[in-house]
C-alpha cells in the first residue's frame, strides 16, 4: 500500500481510517460535509482536512486510493469519477484487511438483510463461552481498523458483522468463515436494484468463489481443498439457489429437520447434523432469546459458523444459554391494563417486521418512517388479519397508511402528523385507545428512523418511555414483561 490516500467522510469509522493509514506514514487527504469536533481533531494532528458538501473531483485526482465512509453510494458524482479514472475504492473492513498482520485474529462474517446483530452478538458469546478471546466487531463496535483488530495479540477470533454498504465496497476481503441470514428488499436507493444489493450480500462467500455461473453444472466446476466456509439459509429460497452455486465447502441451517450437513430443529431442540456421528443436540429451541423462530435460525446460523470454526458443541450450548440480548429486537417493555408492549425499533425493513408480526396474534401495530425504497404492500396483506389497528409515524406513514386502505379498508388507523418529542407518546396513547385486553401493542416500524429520532435505538427508547407514561397516566405500575 502506498500512494496519497483520499478519505471521505470522518465518522467514526473514517476518522478511524485516517489514523490507521497516517500513523503507518501514510499520506491522507480528510474530506467532510462540515467541520465538527472530528475533523478538528484532525487537524490537530496535522491531517490535511477539506470541508466540502460533495468531495471535489480534482481532490480526487490527486490521490491514488479512495477511502469512503460505507455510507457513500456508488451513484454519487465523486464516486462514479473515481471509478471511471481508474481509482481503488473501497471502504474501513476492506482497508482493514489490507491492514491485516500475519498472526491477526480470524475474521467470521455475518451478513443479511435481518439479524445480522443479534447472529454477531450471538457468535462473539459462543467464542466467549470456548475460553477465546473475542468481540463482535464491524458494522457494530469497535472499528475494523483498530490495532487490536489489524495486528495480532488482542483477540483470537472475531465475530464480524458486514453491511450491504461494507461489502460493496470490499474487493479482496475474503473472511474464512461466511453467513448470509436472508435476502429482501432493503436500501434500495442505495443499491437501486435488488441485484446489486443481493450482489454485495453474496460478498461474504469470496474467500469460497462466492455464486458461481448459474449456467455451469455444479459437478462440472473445478474441485478445490474444502478451507473456506460458506453458510447460508436454506429456508431463503434466493440465499439457498445462491449458495447452491458456490465453489467450495458449505454449510445450511434450516428451522426444519437438518438433513446431513445442515443445522437445524428437531424434536423441539436445535441440532447439529453436520459434524461426524450426528445428529446432536445443541440446546432447546424455546431457551433461545430473543423468543421468535427468527431469533432460532440466527441462533442456529451462529452455532453453524462456530462449527465451522471448529468450536465443540459444549461451548456453542454455554453461549447460546448465557447469550443475553441486544435492545430493541423484539424485546418487551411492559404490560399495562393487560396489553403487552413490545418494542422491536430495530426491524427497519418489512422484512424483520414479517418476523416480529408473526410471533404475535393480536397487534396494534405501530409503524412508519423512512422506507428507503421499498414496498409494504405484501407485509401488510399478510399480516391484516391479525391487526386491531394501527397507528403511524413518520415521513412515509402515507405508503403504508395506502397499503392498509387496500388489504383492511376497515381497519382502524391512527395518523400522527407531529414528528416533535410527542410524536411517540402520542402514538402510545393512540396505540393504548386501540388495543384490548390481551393484545399486543408492537413497534415494528418496517422503515428506518432517521426522519424523526438520531438512531433505531432512540426511537425504541421514546417507545419505551411513552408506554412508562402511559402506565403512570392510568394509575398502575406497568407489569414487568
Amino acid at each position: 500500500m502506498s500512494g496519497r490516500y483520499l478519505v471521505a467522510g470522518t465518522g467514526v469509522a473514517g476518522a478511524a481510517c485516517v489514523r490507521a493509514l497516517t500513523a503507518r506514514g501514510r499520506d491522507v487527504i480528510a474530506v467532510n460535509a462540515v467541520a465538527n469536533a472530528s475533523t478538528a481533531a484532525l487537524e490537530a494532528d496535522g491531517v490535511r482536512v477539506v470541508i466540502a458538501e460533495a468531495v471535489p473531483q480534482d481532490l480526487v485526482d490527486e490521490c491514488d486510493d479512495i477511502v469512503v465512509s460505507p455510507g457513500f453510494a456508488p451513484h454519487l458524482p465523486f464516486v462514479k469519477h473515481a471509478v471511471a479514472t481508474g481509482h481503488d475504492v473501497y471502504s474501513e473492513p476492506e482497508l482493514a484487511w489490507r491492514l491485516r498482520a500475519e498472526g491477526a485474529p480470524t475474521w467470521l462474517a455475518i451478513t443479511g438483510t435481518n439479524g445480522k446483530t443479534t447472529t454477531t452478538t450471538m457468535l462473539a458469546a459462543i467464542l466467549a463461552a470456548a475460553g477465546l478471546r473475542t468481540a463482535a466487531v464491524g458494522n457494530i463496535g469497535e472499528p475494523l481498523v483498530s490495532d487490536s483488530i489489524v495486528e495480532p495479540g488482542t483477540y483470537d477470533a472475531l465475530a464480524v458483522e458486514l453491511s450491504s454498504f461494507q461489502l460493496h465496497w470490499s474487493s479482496t476481503m475474503a473472511p474464512p468463515v461466511g453467513v448470509l441470514l436472508n435476502l429482501a428488499d432493503d436500501h434500495l436507493e442505495w443499491h437501486e436494484t435488488f441485484d446489486a444489493y443481493a450482489a454485495a450480500k453474496f460478498q461474504v462467500w469470496r474467500a469460497v468463489d462466492g455464486p458461481a455461473d448459474a449456467s455451469v453444472a455444479r459437478d462440472e466446476r473445478r474441485q478445490r481443498p474444502a478451507r473456506n466456509i460458506a453458510i447460508g439459509n436454506a429456508d431463503d429460497p434466493r440465499v439457498a439457489e445462491a449458495l447452491s452455486r458456490v465453489d467450495g465447502a458449505t454449510v445450511t441451517f434450516t428451522l426444519g429437520d437438518p438433513k446431513p450437513g445442515q443445522y437445524g430443529v428437531r424434536d423441539g431442540w436445535l441440532v447439529d447434523h453436520v459434524t461426524p456421528d450426528g445428529p446432536h443436540p445443541i440446546i432447546a429451541a424455546d431457551a433461545i432469546r430473543p423468543a421468535g423462530a427468527h431469533n432460532v435460525a440466527n441462533a442456529l446460523a451462529a452455532a453453524a459458523a462456530a462449527g465451522a470454526y471448529g468450536i465443540p458443541i459444549p461451548a456453542i450450548r454455554a453461549g447460546l444459554a448465557g447469550y443475553q440480548p441486544e435492545p430493541h429486537r423484539n424485546a418487551p417493555v411492559a404490560t399495562v391494563s393487560g396489553v403487552l408492549y413490545v418494542d422491536d425499533s430495530k426491524a427497519t425493513n418489512p422484512h424483520a417486521a414479517a418476523a416480529s408480526l408473526d410471533a404475535y396474534p393480536a397487534i396494534v401495530w405501530v409503524a412508519g418512517g423512512q422506507l428507503k425504497g421499498v414496498d409494504v404492500d405484501e407485509l401488510v396483506a399478510r399480516f391484516a388479519a391479525r391487526m386491531r389497528g394501527a397507528v403511524l409515524i413518520g415521513v412515509d406513514r402515507a405508503e403504508i397508511a395506502a397499503a392498509l386502505a387496500r388489504h383492511a379498508p376497515q381497519l382502524p388507523v391512527v395518523d400522527i402528523a407531529s414528528t416533535d418529542d410527542g410524536a411517540m407518546a402520542e402514538a402510545v396513547r393512540a396505540a393504548a385507545a386501540l388495543a384490548q385486553a390481551g393484545d399486543t401493542v408492537l413497534l415494528a416500524p418496517a422503515a428506518a428512523s432517521k426522519d424523526m429520532f438520531s438512531s433505531y435505538a432512540h426511537r425504541g427508547h421514546a417507545f419505551a418511555d411513552a408506554v412508562t407514561e402511559l402506565a403512570a397516566a392510568t394509575g398502575q405500575p406497568p407489569a414487568a414483561s
